[in-house]
């Protein structure tokens, strides 16, 4: 099918006027109406104009596409309209649209018809071939230039490799929501813009729809929308582009425009390290970010696993036998401790370690794993002499450092021993690099550990210490942070610092921070179950799921509402975790595992109090959001 198979002269106007966008959007439906696609003009009109309500149509340099999917059309169609002076379309630029598409979609399964539409689009995006309709002398002129460009598109077409033009990959720290998001965002954008997108996701299940040789040596270019490390040695020669991942769900146009363009830089591979990209310098900022990830996402299953088993042994523990020993006084919970905290101690190791590989690549495993594990211990020069010495972690933030230690450590072995030939290079990384790193982080973690635990001690004691006003506050804080970019940085921030005051014990934060990434899915749910007429029609459905993505602690499920508006959004599911967050230390909530969501609250300490501080707190966000958002045009 072609466009103008769904494109009459009957349905072409030029040289037309109109004062507002709804009065352009009425002649252009009596224009469908005269080719026989509507059965029912009103109907339509209430549908295209319920779609401009959920945002506009117009989607800049001059052009609007406004659109209805209804069972008041028979059959699929277009109609044009050339309007000279321009009207306001509220377009996305601010220019006034002066060509104008309307399409009308059936009701019906069959999509046939959206693959002519979104070759429409993509023609339209060339300056000259809008110049051309817009200096139609005639329909059927009009027609023609139609037709010349869409037989030109088809001819390339076929002239392109039967493989992906374009493979992207897509990684969050946590690999669970964003990932596959950013991933549909970038296929779909494909599909419209008519290019073959492949997306390659690595989340916490492992590596998706891996890239074969063969597609990627026929691809054009490749994105990376990621947050973590991704290997890019593969991609030698390619034109390469990296974003975030929140790129890839909220700016999929862009990234493949840009990709494509002349302005996409050609990856190399460095012989030096193969992971980093030599063509798009990160800022320090990123580069950080990124690494401390590499570390969380390895982390996460051993303080997921290790948590829930540890705090099932004292749901299942007798505290009566022996009030020191809770959580080990009977065999079945001693069984659940013991296997849990065997995980759990590995928490540290695995940052550290995976800090380090991130920077310093494989040769910096071993050197972050023990970095960490000196971290943990405590140990220092004088404690190896004074074996009474009362040994003092230095715990999260010894981790941390050890990890981005570890690295720094291999990039500068890899440089001093840069001089060998490649022959040599297995001795490098079997003998040089294991020996050499382990030795400098050892020295330099027995150096600092005293500082480092020294500061340590003094957060827990201050955390310990704070109770009252003090200690809400920082629940509300840490709880607030969880939605201001639901799952971004902030966000990561926040549940970091809440699964470091796991090891410490501060198990009251961690129950703050949960609960604050629990609030703005469920708030949306509210308001879609309670309000609908706040939610368009279409986005209800998903609005509703929210619940189980809330009580599952997946925050991800609010980013599409957020995305959509996030002006009234965000604020609002900040306000309502900010008031959970406090509630719940209000209550002396208490959560050992950090995960879970609803799953886990027979483990947390308070249970009816955190369950009324997590509904406070998203009624009050759904009850903002009643306030701030208008109801849509369409119910």
């Amino acid at each position: 099918m072609k466009i103008t198979d769904l494109l009459s002269k009957k349905a072409i106007q030029l040289n037309g006027t109109a004062s507002s966008k709804e009065e352009a959007i009425s002649k252009m439906i009596d224009l469908m109406a005269n080719n026989g696609n509507i059965v029912n003009k009103e109907e339509y009109k209430r549908v295209v104009m319920a779609r401009e309500q959920e945002g506009t149509t117009g989607i800049g340099e001059g052009i609007a596409i406004p659109h209805g999917k209804t069972d008041a059309v028979s059959k699929p169609g277009l109609a044009a309209m050339v309007i000279p002076n321009g009207v306001n379309f509220d377009s996305m630029d601010g220019q006034p649209a002066k060509l104008i598409f309307l399409i009308a979609a059936p009701n019906t399964k069959d999509n046939i018809h959206l693959d002519v539409l979104s070759r429409l689009s993509t023609l339209l995006m060339d300056t000259r071939f809008r110049e051309e309709l817009l200096n139609a002398d005639t329909p059927e002129e009009f027609l023609l230039c139609i037709d010349r460009a869409e037989r030109m598109k088809l001819s390339e077409k076929k002239q392109e490799s039967n493989g992906y033009e374009i493979l992207a990959i897509t990684a969050c720290p946590t690999g669970i929501a964003h990932t596959y998001m950013a991933a549909e965002a970038l296929e779909k954008m494909g599909e419209q813009l008519g290019h073959k997108v492949k997306v390659e996701t690595h989340g916490q299940s492992g590596v998706k729809n891996k890239f074969t040789k063969e597609e990627i040596k026929n691809a054009k270019a490749v994105i990376i929308a990621a947050d973590t490390k991704v290997d890019l040695s593969r991609f030698d020669g390619k034109k390469l582009v990296k974003a975030k991942v929140a790129d890839g769900i909220n700016k999929p146009q862009e990234l493949i425009e840009h990709v494509l363009s002349a302005d996409a830089k050609v990856y190399h591979s460095s012989t030096k390290n193969n992971q980093e990209d030599d063509t798009e310098k990160e800022g320090v900022g990123t580069r950080i970010y990124k690494h401390l990830m590499n570390g969380v996402t390895h982390m996460l299953p051993f303080v997921v696993g290790g948590g829930i088993l540890i705090a099932i042994a004292f749901l299942l523990d007798d505290y009566s036998i022996d009030p020191s020993n809770f959580g080990m006084n009977t065999p079945v919970a001693s069984f659940f401790k013991t296997i849990g905290g065997m995980a759990f101690d590995f928490m540290l190791l695995i940052l550290a370690g995976y800090i380090a590989m991130s920077i310093g690549d494989r040769p910096g495993l071993v050197v972050g794993f023990v970095g960490g594990a000196i971290a943990k211990a405590g140990t220092t020069f004088t404690s190896l002499s004074n074996p009474e010495e009362v040994l003092v972690s230095s715990g999260f933030l010894g981790a941390l450092i050890a990890g981005f230690l570890g690295g720094f450590v291999i990039l500068f072995l890899k440089k001093v021993f840069s001089f060998m030939p490649k022959s040599l290079e297995g001795i490098r990384t079997i003998l040089i690099y294991p020996v050499a790193g382990i030795l400098l982080i050892g020295i330099i973690m027995l150096l600092i550990n005293p500082f480092v635990s020294a500061i340590n001690t003094g957060l827990n004691n201050f955390l310990s210490s704070m109770s009252g006003t003090n200690k809400i506050i920082l629940g509300a804080i840490l709880a607030g942070m969880m939605s201001v970019d639901l799952g971004g940085p902030v966000n990561k921030a926040a549940y970091t610092f809440g699964t470091g005051m796991l090891a410490e014990g501060h198990y009251e934060i961690m129950a703050a921070v949960m609960i604050g990434g629990m609030v703005a899915p469920l708030a949306i749910a509210i308001l879609a179950t309670f309000f609908p007429k706040k939610i368009p029609k279409k986005e209800r459905q998903a609005g509703l799921l929210n619940y189980v993505m809330g009580l599952s602690f997946i925050s991800e499920g609010a980013i599409p509402f957020a995305s959509a508006d996030p002006i009234r959004v965000i604020p609002a599911c900040v306000v309502g975790s900010a008031v959970s967050g406090a509630l719940s230390m209000a209550f002396n909530c208490t959560l050992m595992a950090p995960h879970g969501g609803i799953f886990v609250v027979p483990l947390i300490g308070n249970p009816w109090g955190y369950l009324l501080a997590l509904s406070i707190g998203s009624i009050v966000s759904a009850g903002i959001l009643v306030g701030l958002k208008k109801n849509v045009w369409e119910n």
